[in-house]
């Protein structure tokens, strides 16, 4: 039987991103986005205005495309933190349940940190090339860059303001992934996703930085297929 990985994007990025996914299903796995409202084909709908809204809803998102085959939520940096109360939330209302969450690029919920982009796009493109770890090619043409950077303002806000509830482990098995030189997913923070699931935890790393995995779909695919 085939299992569905739901993704989720990271700060900014509507769930196109994982693109170099789609074309690869096999026997095993499957990819199937979840869109974050306000990007892409819903560039006009509302920004999702705290965690919980986003939890909510990307939950019911994922709640309606879930069919009777088993699936994992996948979530990269931001939207590691979103697939973990996504599926908080599913939890809390019933489920359906992933056979998995895998987080990746990312502390555990207690120690995540965010500070809202600044009002001024080129300096808030500055912090958005600090937080990659790299620099954002798009964000050089000023058009773009004042079409784009809303989306990752809503989603930095949302960690900004996020504070986890006291938790309870989840009932699923967790993997966390992590890019061996992430400055923002520091190895012991990383490592601490352990403490959130009551299943099987495992930690698997790979070279490079935050965003390890735009140089890395295959490895990270199979990762993951190896796991379901």
């Amino acid at each position: 039987m085939t299992t569905t990985l739901f993704c989720l994007p990271y700060a900014g990025a509507g769930a196109g991103v994982y693109r170099p996914w789609f074309r690869r299903e096999s026997g095993v796995l499957r990819a199937v986005p979840v869109q974050v409202p306000g990007r892409e084909e819903e560039f006009n709908a509302p920004f999702y205005r705290t965690m919980a809204e986003a939890a909510a809803g990307t939950a019911e998102r994922i709640r309606a495309a879930a069919g009777k085959e088993p699936f994992v939520v996948f979530g990269h940096s931001f939207g590691a933190i979103l697939a973990y109360e996504a599926v908080r939330h599913l939890v809390a209302t019933g489920g359906p349940l992933p056979v998995r969450l895998v987080v990746s690029g990312s502390t555990s919920p207690r120690h995540r940190q965010a500070e809202p982009l600044d009002a001024d796009d080129e300096v808030a493109a500055a912090q958005a090339a600090a937080i990659a770890g790299r620099e954002i090619e798009v964000f050089a043409d000023p058009t773009a860059r004042a079409l784009l950077l809303p989306a990752m303002r809503a989603d930095v806000g949302l960690l900004a303001d996020y504070a986890p509830a006291a938790h309870t482990p989840l009932p699923v098995p967790l993997t966390a992934l992590r890019g061996d030189a992430d400055h923002l997913a520091p190895a012991a923070e990383w490592r601490d996703w352990s403490a959130f699931t009551s299943g099987p935890f495992s930690a698997v790393e790979f070279p490079g930085g935050h965003m390890y995995l735009t140089d890395r779909w295959s490895e990270v695919w199979q990762t993951v297929e190896a796991l379901v």
